[in-house]
């Protein structure tokens, strides 16, 4: 706003006030707040704001994770030193405003009409010409030339050699919007920054400090919570969620602070009439809107409404915005499966994110069943590029190469077989000591590749932030696990493994060749007993593929582990078949043909029941019915400051637009009266230097004066 970057210096006040004064209003000073509000915006951008503890330190460690938490760099835009940055840099603005809005008011109506003769001879733009006429009148020809091109005239008159009041001093400017430009600009920077303050939650927080109000971080129903946790509906300002079921109300928002949550009472409820959510084909959402009704708490009167994204609905200064969707608490029917001895196949109700249940698992042991999702969409990749593996050089393509890193971002080239497997249930197991395990299981078997046989996928992992481990188990002829759970609870069976051994050795040798049956008899129990496994000696169980190769490296010399491999393995298939004849037989089903559909299946099986051993839980849950119940979350605000914002951004641009294409202007023509005719000397000062500057100097000289500025005349 002014050459000089210090700040104001008051004549009052001890030492350390007008120091203060002095750096407050200083441009430096501004300059540096705005350079530190830049870095500490890129870090709240970076850093996901706002999110849980565990989440930090899982990405971060938990040294880091207490470094952001101490300087709140998790909520940056609410800690108190980005909010005193702010009130430092609107009160540093507003001082230099105050210090440099009177002189460019003050310079707004001054023409510098008394700018002496010589000192016209000092400006870049300048020329010279002998007018005909007199002085008066000439300076009278001039100023109307002038105004009449949109230019603000005074004329001076003034005492020469000649005689006095012979001489005219024509001043002109124009441009003057901008000196108003750098007002708007840093008024733009004060409103936005207390538009930020207001809807921020300073507010709140004064709150918290005065009226006694404290974060909740409890559990339980909102009816129970205690009101000094409450925020009265009067609040001015505060930004919230607030999730609402089909066919249910709610009128109380939760605002999510550092150390727990607030609860905002609204003037209002929010019924949910009915939630409607699309789908692209890539299973990314494509509209959720809500139908509503807004039911007044003071007058009872119901306002229908429909709420979408970015189409809000406004009632009593309260802006009500559609900002996701959840489940409201639909109620599924689960099949616990048993994956280990000693448990009973049952049937569970639940509801998402309803009350833990408790159940039992492998041992007696006591588990705490946390239903926490349900999708009844997932839309997955299934394209297999790149199965080949390697890269034929005779096929390479330069062109496909080249355009598959550049061009658009959706990466066109890219092959996508997107397909809808069906609903799933996520959940978790939490034993006697708290620990949970997350898990993430299909309704629906899928085939993973053309031709391949369809698997239920089961999920594990320890960690939020761990991708999940999958369990693939087959799907048997009749669409269900059954026939795996059958087989891998024969397989833990001394006595089913036995027989299995039996029929697969009268099918496999001549019953005169007793030797060869005996030898294939106890190769073939010894697989199967491997294969099945044991308890070892640290409590892990050891069986499956991996106790195999551990075997046959123990006891097979290298040179001679493939063919014996081969061999274990085609003997381990063929037991596994007959057990699997033999389930089929229990369960009084037709048994199965040796065609490519079984071989797949068994195939399959056999990698299923190697891995099994590696799952965490003796029991898995399959989801056998559901009945979805949405949920939309809105957000809730009042944001008083928004207009100030709004009013600020329209500050700025005008500002700005100001600064950038409006240039000061100002021309002075001094006439003096030589002999029979009259002298002018013609000079223009300008803001900026350019190239317009020098047209227009140009073809108003040769206007005004008839020459221009290299001297010729016209």
């Amino acid at each position: 706003m002014s050459d000089n970057t210090l700040g104001v210096r008051p004549s009052f006040g001890s030492q350390a006030v007008r120091a203060s004064t002095e750096l407050l209003s200083s441009m430096r000073f501004a300059i540096a707040l705005l350079t530190v509000i830049c870095i500490a915006s890129v870090i709240g951008t970076v850093l996901k704001q706002h999110e849980p503890a565990v989440n930090y330190v899982n990405q971060f460690g938990p040294f880091w994770a207490e470094v952001f938490s101490a300087l709140k760099l998790n909520a940056v835009y609410s800690a108190w030193w980005f909010l005193l940055i702010l009130a430092f840099l609107v009160t540093s603005t507003s001082l230099c405003i105050a210090r440099n809005a009177p002189k460019i008011i003050a310079d707004l109506g001054n023409y510098k009409e008394n700018i002496r003769e010589k000192n016209l001879a000092a400006f870049h733009h300048k020329a010279q010409a002998d007018l005909v006429g007199d002085t008066a009148a000439e300076a009278q020809r001039i100023g109307q030339m002038l105004v009449g091109g949109g230019w603000k005239v005074k004329l001076q008159q003034r005492d020469t050699s000649a005689g006095p009041g012979t001489g005219w001093m024509v001043a002109a400017k124009a441009g003057a919007a901008n000196k108003f430009g750098y007002i708007a600009a840093h008024s733009a920077i004060v409103l936005v920054c207390l538009g930020g303050l207001l809807d921020g939650d300073l507010i709140v927080r004064a709150q918290m400090w005065l009226n006694g109000k404290t974060p909740y971080n409890g559990g339980g129903l909102i009816s129970q919570v205690a009101p000094e946790h409450r925020l009265s509906a009067r609040n001015p300002t505060f930004r919230g969620n607030l999730v609402v079921a089909e066919g249910s109300r709610a009128g109380t928002a939760i605002l999510n602070q550092a150390d727990g949550i607030l609860l905002q009472e609204l003037p209002f409820s929010v019924e949910l009439k009915k939630f409607i959510v699309e789908y692209y084909s890539t299973g990314m959402p494509k509209l959720f809107a809500s139908d509503v009704v807004i039911h007044d708490n003071e007058t009872g009167a119901e306002v229908p409404a429909r709420i979408e994204v970015n189409h809000p609905a406004n009632y009593k200064g309260v802006e009500i915005y559609q900002s996701s969707f959840d489940d409201g608490g639909s109620t599924v029917t689960l099949r616990a499966q048993p994956l280990l001895g000693g448990v009973q196949p049952f049937d569970l109700p639940g509801v998402i994110g309803g009350a833990a249940q408790t159940v039992k698992g492998a041992n007696g042991e006591q588990l705490t069943l946390e239903l926490t999702s349900l999708r009844t969409i997932n839309v997955e990749n299934f394209a297999n590029e790149g199965a080949a593996g390697g890269t034929d050089v005779r096929k390479v393509d330069l062109r496909h190469s080249i355009d598959a890193r550049l061009g658009a971002a959706n990466k066109t080239v890219t092959t996508k077989e997107l397909r809808n497997v069906g609903p799933s249930i996520g959940y978790k197991l939490r034993d006697a000591s708290g620990q949970a395990r997350e898990y993430h299981n299909y309704m629906l078997p899928m085939a993973m590749e053309a031709g391949g046989a369809p698997m239920f996928l089961m999920g594990v992992r320890e960690n939020p932030v761990d991708p999940l481990r999958y369990l693939r188990v087959p799907a048997d002829t009749q669409g269900s696990m059954d026939g795996f759970l059958r087989m891998h609870a024969a397989l833990a069976d001394p006595a089913f493994r036995e027989q299995a051994v039996r029929r697969y050795v009268a099918l496999a040798v001549d019953s005169q060749r007793s030797e060869l049956a005996e030898q294939l008899t106890l190769s073939a129990t010894r697989a199967l007993t491997l294969f099945a496994g044991s308890v070892g000696a640290d409590g892990q169980r050891q069986g499956g593929l991996p106790a195999i190769a551990q075997f046959m490296e123990d006891n097979v010399p290298e040179a001679e582990r493939n063919r014996a491999g081969e061999v274990l393995v085609r003997i381990l298939s063929g037991t596994l078949f007959e057990l699997a004849q033999m389930t089929r037989e229990r369960a009084g089903l037709a048994p199965l043909e040796p065609n490519e559909q079984t071989q797949g299946f068994m195939s399959q099986a056999l990698r299923a029941l190697s891995d099994v051993q590696f799952y965490p839980s003796a029991i898995v849950f399959e989801l056998k019915d559901f009945k979805q119940v949405q949920a939309s979350v809105f957000e809730v605000a009042r944001a008083p400051g928004k207009n100030i914002v709004y009013l600020g951004c329209a500050f700025l641009i005008l500002g700005i637009f100001a600064m950038l294409y409006v240039r000061e202007r100002r021309i002075w023509v001094w006439l003096a009266p030589q002999g029979d005719h009259t002298h002018a000397t013609m000079a223009l000062s300008t803001n900026r230097k350019t190239m317009d500057g020098d047209v227009e100097f140009a073809q108003i000289s040769e206007k005004l004066i008839g020459v221009r500025p290299d001297g010729s005349t016209v």
